[in-house]
């Protein structure tokens, strides 16, 4: 140890280099969750551990930088608004006929009760993000399971896959932000909102093709097929996720 490293300074020193270092494990992780689909899960069950970032703490930082970029933009993706449960989505009439029992058996009303939900939707939708996890990783050990992946390792590419839909998230958001700066009405807008969401769709299946051929390999055309399901169940979870935001915060508030 050198003196200076024994002072308050030298302290913020290791601090700021361990925070900024481009080749620091949590930059290298993100690095490679990004351009080599698939590889850090394979290192990972190759016991290469060191170099990286573990996969929870990795999805708990895209989950931080999602949630922070979805509050500078004003966007709403997982947290979704009582309001909008009730009349945007195919389940609105079952929402309406369950927030109705709720307010009686609460003695309040709507208008009272909507900000309430709105604070603890939002706060739910960051501490339960981890939930999308579980059904997809249960999904991947069904269409993979002649590959004998361990349990974990399904587990664990199902955290790599989100930590990626959660950056890609982010630069969805960044879209949105710049089209309102040019005047758009961002997710507002339908013909946007559609055309940036069958974007994120293709950009995943393309995504899951590489990854899969890196940790489960397979034939092409095999290969093609299993991404299939895994595409619809991606955009499913995120749908039901909601759904189950609208619960857990209606009976808990």
């Amino acid at each position: 140890m050198r003196p200076h490293e024994l002072t308050l300074r030298g302290l913020l020193d290791q601090v700021t280099q361990t925070c900024t270092n481009i080749d620091g494990p949590l930059i290298r992780s993100v690095r490679r969750v990004v351009r080599h689909p698939g590889a850090l899960t394979l290192a990972y069950l190759s016991g290469e551990r060191k170099p990286y970032t573990l996969p929870l703490p990795l999805f708990l930082f895209a989950n931080l930088l999602f949630f922070g970029m979805q509050s500078l933009v004003g966007a709403k993706v997982f947290s979704t608004p009582l309001d909008s449960h009730l009349h945007n989505y195919f389940w609105s009439d079952a929402a309406r006929q369950l927030v109705a029992r709720r307010m009686e058996a609460k003695g309040t009303s709507l208008a009272q009760y909507t900000p309430v939900f709105n604070q603890a939707v939002e706060l739910n939708a960051k501490s339960l993000i981890v939930l999308m996890v579980v059904p997809f990783s249960v999904l991947l050990a069904l269409v993979f399971y002649r590959c004998r992946r361990p349990a974990v390792g399904h587990i664990v590419f199902s955290l790599h896959f989100y930590t990626f839909l959660l950056l890609l998230f982010c630069i969805a958001l960044a879209a949105v932000a710049v089209d309102l700066m040019l005047g758009g009405g961002g997710l507002n807008s339908e013909p946007f909102d559609h055309g940036l969401s069958i974007l994120l769709v293709a950009v995943c299946a393309l995504y899951l093709y590489a990854a899969t051929r890196t940790v489960y390999g397979g034939r092409r055309a095999v290969r093609a097929l299993q991404v299939i399901p895994l595409v619809l169940a991606a955009s499913g979870i995120v749908l039901g996720y909601r759904f189950v935001l609208l619960l857990i915060t209606l009976y808990t508030t």
